[in-house]
């Protein structure tokens, strides 16, 4: 079917994509204690290069093993590691789509199953269940470190094959820690004004662009706000935004939200027009469509193909990523494109406990994931207490034992 969803779209460094569709990234949680990628990522991104799908991003690719966001995490610090990267892009790559990793540092967010001293911009702890210790505030050597990292890690996905990286700056990790005022609480160069408080992240990017080269997608995702009070706004991203454009960036990735603050896993914080209209930051998006050029890529609540196909057509968006679509069913998006079905479903399930319903939500749909990893069916029917009994002891015995 021909449409303005399976139009290709050249990405400023010339690359084209096959089409409008993109899989954005979600945690896989798939690696051994080793924290390289195995053939359990390479039969789920086999799986997801045949749907359809013109970009994949991978889930969280770490720059520092000592601070995950989470056990399983894949891990790149050093060149052992390339082969097996290898390997798994060749898998991520099969149908001739792009596969870009997102290049990631959790910052305060590495639970304690991952550190009991983690880094973060300031020492202001995340308060969720007690599962994350209270940070330390980074030296200004330590912020140069983790810079370096970031930078090393997406030349080592460039000669793994990755055919583009991303770097993640949104829903509360490190970068975003660093452009929020309610985590960055520093005095010095990186911290202060937005312009302070955005030198790591623009660091990184400038010296990605210019290492990578000027032909290499480089993508970046950023918050349009963390839905906190005092913390990063809409006036801060578009200054990161300007920024960013002047750097060359290939695609901006609109999220938001924080693990304090969870709006893209759930919907008790959309606006009832949001909700009616599904997506969640496209409201954002067309705002600063005319003050920017910048190719933009938004994540959150597209479900349907009229609605997708209005998105692109009008020319508000150049890419519309989807997350959990993939794991509610398994031919998505060819299932869509085809005209199989014209609407995606949520899962269906009700979990009492509010207070812990978004780890509820992560392990019914980390469930999902390993289902498809093993090469078995989904099972959208699969009972979400059950889900965080599991999540919870599989990131202890990985992070502890």
């Amino acid at each position: 079917m021909s449409s303005a969803l399976t139009s290709p779209f050249a990405l400023p460094c010339g690359v084209v994509l096959p089409n409008r569709i993109a899989k954005a990234a979600m945690t896989e949680r798939l690696s051994d204690r080793d924290q390289r990628p195995n053939r359990r990522h390479q039969t789920l991104y086999e799986h997801w290069s045949e749907s359809g799908s013109g970009l994949l991003i991978s889930g969280n690719v770490l720059v520092d093993k000592r601070y995950k966001e989470a056990s399983g995490n894949v891990v790149i610090e050093d060149e052992q590691i390339v082969e097996s990267l290898r390997a798994w892009v060749k898998a991520g790559t099969k149908a001739g789509n792009q596969f870009w990793a997102q290049v990631n540092h959790a910052g305060r967010q590495a639970s304690i199953f991952s550190s009991f001293k983690p880094l973060a911009p300031s020492a202001v702890k995340l308060k969720k269940l007690g599962l994350f210790a209270k940070p330390k505030a980074m030296t200004e050597a330590e912020v140069e470190d983790a810079i370096q990292r970031y930078v090393q890690t997406a030349l080592l996905c460039q000669k793994a094959g990755f055919t583009g990286v991303q770097i993640h700056a949104a829903h509360g990790y490190l970068m975003s820690q660093f452009l929020s005022p309610r985590t960055n609480l520093r005095t010095d160069r990186y911290g202060g004004t937005i312009e302070g408080r955005a030198r790591a992240l623009l660091e990184i990017v400038r010296q990605c662009r210019e290492k990578l080269g000027p032909d290499y997608p480089l993508s970046v995702k950023i918050n349009s706000a963390d839905f906190q009070r005092g913390g990063f706004e809409e006036s801060d991203a578009m200054y990161v935004i300007k920024a960013l454009e002047e750097l060359k960036v290939d695609l901006l990735e609109i999220s938001g939200g924080t693990y304090e603050n969870i709006i893209f896993l759930t919907k008790r914080y959309q606006k009832e027009s949001t909700r009616q209209r599904e997506a969640y930051f496209l409201d954002f998006a067309e705002k600063i469509r005319t003050q920017t050029t910048l190719p933009l890529m938004v994540t959150g609540g597209f479900r349907s193909l009229a609605f997708c196909e209005e998105v692109i057509a009008s020319g508000k968006l150049d890419v519309i990523g989807f997350a959990r679509p993939y794991l509610m069913d398994a031919s998505f998006p060819q299932s869509m494109l085809d005209g199989t079905v014209e609407r995606v479903p949520d899962a269906a399930f009700d979990f009492k406990p509010r207070m812990m319903a978004d780890l509820a939500e992560a392990g019914y749909y980390d469930y999902q994931i390993h289902q498809l990893a093993k090469g078995k069916s989904l099972k959208p029917g699969y009972n979400p207490y059950i889900g965080l009994l599991r999540f919870t002891k599989n990131e202890m015995v990985k992070g502890w034992f």
